[in-house]
């Protein structure tokens, strides 16, 4: 039986921090190849991380013979648990807190996280000494020996990408599940044959720092395209381009997979350089463990990518009939004094959480929306509207909470809604309003990064306060 391995018409200019394989010598050290010999060489890791991939790569590097150097602003008890992982391993150098410019000048190889920004000097001033630039995934995908599918989007990419793993496995394919999901596939590269199937989920960030000779999936899905991440990308188009490396890179027989039922992805017809499929009907998709249209268009996304690579129709039925969905992603935690509590803490952009909106209206259950964090540059006029459509009421935390609160009143002025600085509050808000038979749904629309870690961390609070009420 398969497995799956849980861990997981815009031309975009390449910027100079970007461009590993634009090589100089000016170090006496030479050209270096995209494959480059690793033992012996000096390797930055810049960014430890929470997830897994910083970690990843460190351990990898040091099997490879590197010498290793990790660098990562944050400080030793932020990173306490990956550092805890890296306890024994032969680390060259170890700086927290800060960057030093002597770690990239003097360095051959950077492995760059992917959320370090355009235009980073530590990065700028590697790339100048003659280091050649790259990221965890840009190094997996360049030795990966299977066959790729690629997973884009705005929103839904991961639901998305499992749901096609969950198809393959179905379809007795050995298949493996990783990207922007968490964690890292590199350890498993001595295990991956050439003959099993690699589903990656990609972000934006992910393919900003994918440099122009590593080869893109030889199928890609484009689940949609809204903004988001525009605290980060220089603006909308920007963030556009680069979604549309993952097509404008393809080879032409290769074949993508765009939703038709996002207006921005439709027009992206004739950037496709090989086979363009559209999703599967959706009176084709089977009944669905997980709730909402929003996710049977991603079974649909999924299907179409599950037929072009050869699986039976009677595996796409199977595979996502037994589709049981993520952690983090409309996910019902539990049910208590007859309230059901849903967490999708991962629902970090205002068209995630109108679709979790969306989703739970279906339900016939009135919902109570806890949403706020740290606002990622998007426009809340849509998710205003939704939210006075279907919530019966609603609290905003965090940062951006003022900013929500505003925009809902304005839309609503009769709608309960009320600003709290925390979570905790916005929570104890909706439970002593909600009733027997509603839905508390922590749907944010924002980063979690004004309080918490990551959107786990924001999670892992939502469940222990549910939690609390229930005496678990």
């Amino acid at each position: 039986m398969a497995a799956i391995k849980p861990r997981p018409v815009v031309a975009l200019e390449v910027p100079e921090d970007r461009a590993g394989f634009v090589m100089c010598a000016t170090n006496g050290r030479g050209f270096m190849k995209k494959n480059m010999q690793l033992a012996g060489i000096k390797a930055t890791v810049m960014g430890l991380g929470h997830f897994g991939g910083g970690l990843a790569v460190a351990n990898w590097l040091i099997d490879q013979g590197a010498a290793v150097t990790v660098t990562d602003l944050a400080d030793e008890a932020t990173l306490a648990e990956p550092l805890a992982a890296l306890a024994g391993r032969p680390i060259g150098s170890l700086r927290l807190g800060e960057h030093h410019e002597d770690d990239f000048r003097h360095a051959d190889l950077v492995v760059v996280n992917p959320a370090v920004r355009p235009g980073n000097r530590f990065v700028r001033i590697a790339r100048e000494s003659g280091a050649r630039i790259t990221s965890e995934l840009g190094l997996f995908i360049e030795r990966c020996p299977a066959h790729m599918i690629g997973v884009t989007g705005s929103n839904g990419k991961s639901t998305t990408a499992a749901m096609i793993a969950a198809i393959l496995t179905s379809a007795g394919r050995r298949c493996w599940l990783g990207g922007n999901l968490g964690g890292s596939l590199l350890p498993e590269l001595y295990t991956i044959h050439k003959g099993d199937w690699v589903v990656l989920e990609i972000s934006s960030f992910q393919l900003w720092r994918l440099s122009p000779g590593v080869p893109m999936p030889q199928i890609a899905v484009i689940t949609g395209c809204s903004p988001n991440h525009l605290d980060w990308h220089a603006d909308y188009a920007d963030y556009v381009a680069t979604k549309q490396q993952i097509l404008l890179r393809q080879k032409p027989e290769d074949a993508a997979v765009l939703n038709s039922y996002d207006a921005e992805v439709a027009g992206w017809e004739p950037l496709v350089r090989g086979k363009c499929l559209p999703p599967l009907p959706l009176e084709e998709i089977p009944s669905l463990a997980v709730p909402g249209r929003h996710n049977r268009i991603n079974a649909a996304c999924a299907a179409a990518a599950a037929l072009q690579v050869g699986c039976a129709r009677s595996s796409v039925q199977r595979g996502l009939g037994e589709f049981v969905g993520l952690p983090n992603r409309l996910e019902l935690v539990a049910t208590v004094d007859g309230r059901y509590f849903y967490n999708d803490s991962a629902a970090t952009t205002p068209e995630s959480t109108i679709a979790a909106l969306e989703a739970i209206a279906e339900t016939d259950k009135p919902v109570w929306l806890l949403a706020g964090g740290k606002s990622k540059g998007a426009d809340f006029a849509d998710l205003a509207a939704a939210v006075a459509e279907k919530a019966r009421g609603t609290a905003f935390f965090g940062s951006v909470g003022p900013l929500l609160h505003d925009w809902v009143s304005a839309r609503a002025p009769e709608l309960p809604c009320a600003t709290t600085d925390t979570l905790d509050e916005a929570f104890d808000w909706c439970w002593q309003r909600s009733r027997s038979g509603d839905a508390v749904l922590l749907s944010p629309a924002c980063s979690s990064v004004d309080q918490f870690q990551n959107y786990r961390h924001r999670a892992k609070r939502f469940v222990e306060l549910v939690k609390a009420l229930d005496g678990l």
